[in-house]
């Protein structure tokens, strides 16, 4: 009674030597076929034993009578399925290389982009990008009317603008010509004499909005927003001070 073979494992990177040889039977042959296809490893080990089994057919007969090897015994893949095979592993690696050239082509595209891929195209001096809004700046600059003073003695420049909202007022402010290091807060003060901190900000070294400054954040002006409890209606302006409580600007409204 035959036994029913065990399922078939798939073909290993050991398997190179025995199918150069021809040990393999036919089923694990086709399989490691399928496996060359799409190794690298196999076809160059495979490449490099090509000459294997006609040096061990003139070593079987070598005039002593002794006993031929193995590779007398069997069949050995011929040249011409080998080529094939090779061939066909050479033209996957052409595909796949083909491929990740490609993608890398499309991948520095990506980040070259804007002013780098002007200057391939052109050859013109590439510009700096853009510098984004940020929220604050883009709810100061819609925010309406703006309220602007400049301190005569500390020589801050300070803009707000307001929006009203169901819980109060949205302040968005603009502030330049500020030296660091200070830790700042601004202040809505209302009409009754309230007080309210909008928000709080560190001013860095450098400070911010400082005409000639060293690097182009210093030079550039500070925004950021808040909110105050407070009706627009109700608020008679803005203070801009440290949190040690010297003012350094003020901004009626």
């Amino acid at each position: 009674m035959n036994r029913p073979h065990p399922p078939a494992e798939p073909a290993d990177h050991t398997d190179v030597g025995a199918y150069a040889l021809g040990v393999l039977d036919a089923a694990d042959a086709a399989r490691f076929e399928e496996h060359l296809a799409g190794c690298d490893r196999c076809a160059a080990e495979l490449d490099g034993l090509l000459g294997l089994p006609p040096m061990l057919a003139d070593l079987a007969d070598d005039g002593t009578g002794a006993p031929p090897t193995v590779a007398t015994l069997v069949p050995t893949p011929s040249r011409r399925v080998l080529g094939g095979l090779l061939s066909e592993v050479a033209a996957t690696r052409r595909r796949r290389r083909g491929r990740r050239l490609a993608l890398v082509a499309a991948a520095a595209a990506l980040i070259v982009g804007g002013p780098l891929a002007t200057l391939a195209v052109t050859g013109d001096e590439p510009q700096p990008p853009r510098q984004t809004a940020s929220p604050a700046e883009q709810m100061y600059d819609s925010g309406g009317r703006k309220h602007t003073a400049v301190d005569p003695v500390t020589k801050v420049t300070a803009g707000v603008t307001m929006a009203d909202r169901p819980w109060g007022t949205s302040v968005a402010l603009r502030l330049g010509n500020v030296k660091g290091p200070l830790s700042c807060s601004l202040i809505a003060i209302g009409k009754d004499g309230d007080r309210q901190t909008v928000t709080t900000w560190a001013v860095p070294y450098g400070g911010y909005g400082i005409k000639g400054g060293s690097t182009k954040w210093s030079r550039r002006p500070l925004y950021t927003n808040g909110g105050a409890a407070m009706h627009r209606a109700d608020i008679d302006r803005f203070e801009i001070r440290t949190l040690d409580g010297e003012r350094l600007a003020a901004v009626d409204v």
